[in-house]
């Protein structure tokens, strides 16, 4: 049911949004000096990641890659190593890509509006708005998640925030507005304002500048909105997984390029069939993936990990070899390599991988950990 997306005067609301956001707004490194490189940087660490957990990944990323022509210039690998950690790893392929376009195509020079921004890889409206609005003062809406819950309240819309049309009106409602204010502070208060005040749990209405015109407020609903479609459970699959040594090395295999945590570096596996046993599944797995016959030893502690669509619950094994010879890489892996166990700490791990490294110890307990017996070689 659609209700409320009506648009008022700026001078009912707007005036205490942005003096509320002048007083509480939080400071940022990318606010500090707003170039449109580091707020670029910044917004797509930003997609389903909060800012505390963004700004230490920001900072080191930025000494690495200071300007686009240094990321351009980077190796994929390099990329991903620094944005390790931050998760949904094809945000930082397709930064990697827009920046090799920018340098190359565009000889270095930045989008300027909205528009151009969205022509780039991994640039939706969303980011291009937020980008194109703080940098070049461009006055078009961005409506993120944050945005959708506090107009949603704000106008007591029953509207479904998930769905494409509702996004619309919201963007529609909002342009009469952003057109007569600052567009970068005016985009920047209402995300502020969702992340510190309009929580998606017990608001802080108090102490919101909107309060007097809200209607979920006034109706008391603030509990109910917003409508929000929820999606289904995803499935839980439960993944065995090798750290195969031989001399003194591990065995690690690197995802497709395309695909999920493409180009990531993991201990290679798989998921177990019905009935299967982890530990048989992963003397099949490593047969089937690397063309290695391996001697299952001791089973680390299971990683329980979740993925936007489905959950794993991963059985790691300390193996070795007991048939040597030349691996091949095979279904999920599209190379292999040995490693010693201090190289791990300069590899782009996937994060099941990097816990199943840590629940063997440091660096010197992985060493000493490995097996001492040569394996024979065929």
């Amino acid at each position: 049911m659609r209700k409320n997306w009506s648009s008022d005067g700026p001078s009912s609301w707007c005036p205490a949004l942005l003096r509320w956001f002048r007083q509480h707004q939080r400071p940022m490194p990318w606010r500090d000096a707003p170039t449109p490189y580091a707020v670029w940087i910044s917004e797509m660490m930003l997609q389903q990641t909060q800012v505390a957990t963004v700004m230490p990944y920001f900072e080191r990323f930025m000494r690495r890659f200071p300007d686009v022509h240094a990321l351009a210039a980077a190796d994929e690998e390099a990329v991903l190593k620094a944005w390790e950690g931050l998760g949904y790893y094809a945000r930082a392929r397709n930064l990697h890509r827009a920046a090799r376009r920018v340098a190359g195509e565009w000889g270095g020079r930045m989008p300027v509006t909205a528009t151009e921004w969205a022509s780039l890889p991994g640039i939706g409206d969303y980011a291009s708005a937020a980008i194109a609005s703080i940098v070049s003062g461009e006055a078009v809406p961005a409506v993120d998640g944050n945005v959708l819950r506090v107009m949603a309240r704000f106008r007591g819309s029953d509207d479904d925030i998930m769905r494409p049309a509702t996004r619309r009106r919201v963007y529609e409602d909002l342009l009469p507005h952003i057109r007569d204010v600052n567009p970068s502070d005016f985009n920047q208060a209402l995300m502020e304002l969702g992340a510190l005040v309009c929580r998606p749990r017990n608001p802080l209405c108090d102490a919101c500048p909107l309060q007097p015109s809200c209607v979920a407020h006034r109706t008391g609903r603030t509990a109910e909105l917003p409508v929000k479609t929820k999606g289904k459970a995803g499935p839980h699959h439960m993944v065995a997984m090798a750290l195969v040594w031989r001399r003194r090395r591990l065995l690690l295999a690197r995802r497709p390029a395309k695909g999920m945590l493409g180009g990531l570096w993991e201990f290679p596996g798989g998921r177990c069939r019905r009935g299967e046993s982890p530990a048989d599944a992963v003397a099949r797995i490593i047969l089937e993936s690397t063309g290695l016959r391996i001697k299952v030893g001791a089973a680390l502690a299971p990683i329980q990990h979740a993925y936007s669509h489905f959950r794993i619950t991963a059985h790691g094994f300390t193996c070795r070899c007991t048939v040597g010879g030349q691996v091949k890489a095979g279904g999920e892996c599209e190379a292999l390599k040995w490693v010693r166990a201090e190289e791990l700490a300069d590899l782009p791990l996937t994060k099941v991988s990097r816990d199943l490294a840590r629940g063997l110890g440091s660096c010197r307990a992985l060493v000493s950990a490995a097996p001492h017996r040569r394996p024979p070689v065929s």
